[in-house]
């Protein structure tokens, strides 16, 4: 398969409708930056600078993008807006690149660990139960054999609601009594995962975030409690953050990342918000790759997340 050919037209438009509000926003204060300019001097820096932080790229990447900019434009003399641009658009690519995002073709997983197991954390609110449900709607999309289990027990509500995402992937779930251990239900749905042949075990995790330590004694003993049937597992623990929230996102990946091995993230409600630039700025901080991006609130709307296509949909129509 060539490397766009899981992307079709309507999951590129998808995409890059998704990006409206920070492609406006984002591409409007470039235009800002560089009008009436002639050349990259100290002032477009510094507004750029500023263009950048306040599309919640981040203080540190953007401090990172400055740099390398700055050097190449000394060196180069880059000076019209759409070299510029270009420059940008390059860095940004470069910068994704070297956060181990690697460019995914479609929901699949290993062959060789089946079931591959999930372990999906993230606040309430984030949108980390909606995440699993599409999650598991496309891997089923994808002759996956897919099995949910609602280890979020604290909450009678977050376990309805799976249970409902669940009936509408058509998906088994494994669900306990209510304020039944989070670990036990999670070794229940590993070996109900493995007895079944399931290609995919996706286990909800508490979302709170109160206390830190509490949280990562939770997450290390359902870890524990699943290598008792996979001693690999989970394979993936998936952080889900929510793009909407800017900055704030980037605390909760910092509280999560202290609390457990994080080794995804996938960012929600972009399509509902001006602050797609956290992506960037999410991946280059925190060293972790991007793997799906919520650009709707249909079923269908949860994409793998490609660097190079999203960056040319941020970019799409620049001169």
């Amino acid at each position: 398969m060539g490397l766009f050919s899981f992307f079709t037209k309507e999951k590129k438009d998808d995409l890059e409708k998704g990006l409206e509000k920070t492609k406006e926003g984002f591409l409007s204060k470039l235009t800002r930056v560089v009008a009436g300019k002639s050349k990259v001097d100290d002032e477009v820096l510094d507004n750029l600078e500023e263009a950048l932080v306040s599309s919640d790229v981040g203080l540190e990447t953007t401090i990172r993008i400055i740099e390398r900019i700055e050097a190449r434009a000394s060196k180069d003399k880059y000076v019209s807006t759409s070299e510029l641009n270009s420059l940008i658009k390059e860095e940004i690519e470069s910068i994704l690149a070297e956060n181990k995002n690697v460019d995914l073709e479609n929901f699949d997983t290993p062959a060789d660990k089946k079931p591959y197991v999930i372990m999906v954390v993230g606040v309430n609110g984030a949108g980390k139960t909606t995440t699993i449900g599409k999650l598991a709607h496309q891997f089923r999309n994808n002759g996956k054999k897919v099995l949910l289990g609602a280890a979020d027990t604290f909450r009678a509500a977050a376990v309805d609601q799976l249970e409902v995402w669940a009936k509408r992937s058509e998906v088994e779930m494994v669900r306990g009594q209510d304020n039944a251990d989070p670990a036990s239900v999670a070794y229940q749905a590993v070996e109900r995962g493995a007895a079944i042949g399931a290609d995919v075990v996706i286990i909800d995790t508490a979302g709170r975030l109160h206390n830190r330590v509490d949280l990562m004694n939770e997450l290390t003993k359902i870890r524990k409690v699943v290598q008792k049937v996979i001693p690999d597992a989970p394979h993936e623990v998936l952080l889900v953050l929510d793009g909407s929230t800017g900055q704030n996102a980037i605390e909760q990946a910092r509280q999560f990342t202290a609390a457990t091995q994080v080794t995804a993230l996938a960012i929600t409600k972009l399509d509902g918000t001006a602050k797609g630039g956290v992506v960037l700025g999410i991946s280059a901080q925190f060293h972790i790759p991007v793997k799906y991006i919520g650009v709707g609130e249909q079923i269908d709307k949860l994409q793998v997340f490609n660097k190079k296509l999203f960056v040319e949909s941020l970019f799409k129509g620049v001169a």
